[in-house]
């Protein structure tokens, strides 16, 4: 039932597109009989938005993979280098967070592992909203930030860098089934900002996949059985990316190309000194409003990507 809603939605909206059309090539002809040169200002603003909603809608074909219609799981973690790379880490948390905020999605953090002196080591959102999947899967990779690092008093220009990772929200008992018996599951108590917000009981959980040694920790919640189910959606979400992973790895193979897995392979590059830059390496877009982009600014590399992708599977 929910897929039908979006479905009619979807076609409710090409066909109210359709009837502006038509109501402005009338107007059009009209305007031209009767020489109503008043209308055109009006007009043009008309077509103007009718190519916009036009473009969006065109826009959203795009996203046709199996998952790109479902919510999304993203991780953040930071690379090597202390508490730089932490400090960027929690940068790219926050653009997220923006982002989600400017579509109105929800954006819930399931676990942040913060770093010891600024920064996180690693954080877990949770991207709830149609396409979540299908926009965010553009961001998973290796980020790479140049700048003056405000953590050194040489002022000397630093490299950082973290590994993004977007997973589509598994269907369960459908996409993934996993045996409980290959389970392990630890309580303890969730880490906090202290004070009255320290949890006193063991509500926060740990899931380890034994057969694969996939851990998933989750500990935003206050109840025990809250956290258990939310670690057990991204634990199927994990086993579906890997699914996805593998496909993708055989078809690659098929075509006779050469995956590469590796971290050294950074998908874009922020650069804020000696010059402000944001490129895309995939898809060589770039801008030089980095401020912008690490404000949540990021359709025009989502477009990019995805129209750079038209024909394979996702």
């Amino acid at each position: 039932m929910r897929r039908l809603a979006e479905l009619k939605g979807e076609v409710d909206r090409w066909r109210t597109l359709e009837g502006k059309v038509a109501e402005l090539a009338e107007l059009v002809d009209l305007a031209i009989e009767e020489t109503e040169l008043s209308w055109a200002e009006e007009i043009d603003s008309d077509i103007d938005k009718a190519s916009t909603e036009f473009e969006e809608l065109e826009f959203s074909l795009l996203l046709r993979g199996e998952y790109e219609d479902r919510n999304a799981f993203l991780a953040v973690h930071a690379g090597a280098g202390g508490v730089e790379a932490q400090d960027w880490a929690e940068m790219l948390l926050r653009m997220y967070l923006r982002w989600a905020e400017r579509y109105g999605y929800r954006a819930e953090i399931i676990e942040v592992s913060r770093g010891e002196e600024a920064g996180i080591k690693s954080a877990l959102i949770e991207v709830t909203g149609q396409y979540a999947y299908g926009y965010l899967k553009s961001e998973r990779g290796v980020h790479r930030l140049v700048r003056i690092s405000p953590f050194d008093a040489s002022h000397l220009r630093h490299t950082s860098f973290a590994l993004v990772e977007v997973l589509p929200e598994a269907t369960r008992d459908i996409d993934v089934k996993i045996d409980p018996d290959d389970l392990k599951i630890d309580f303890f108590k969730a880490s906090g900002p202290g004070g009255q917000h320290v949890q006193k009981t063991s509500t926060a959980v740990r899931i380890t996949h034994l057969p694969t040694r996939l851990v998933v920790t989750c500990q935003n919640e206050r109840s025990q059985y809250q956290n258990k189910e939310t670690a057990l959606k991204v634990l199927q979400s994990r086993f579906l990316e890997l699914e996805i992973a593998k496909r993708a790895e055989e078809q690659a193979k098929l075509k006779g190309e050469h995956i590469a897995a590796g971290w050294g392979n950074q998908i874009r590059s922020y650069v804020l000194h000696p010059y402000k830059m944001v490129k895309d390496h995939r898809t060589d877009y770039e801008t030089s409003d980095p401020t912008s982009v690490l404000d949540g600014e990021l359709d025009e590399f989502i477009k990019a990507y995805l129209k750079s992708t038209i024909g394979e599977t996702g």
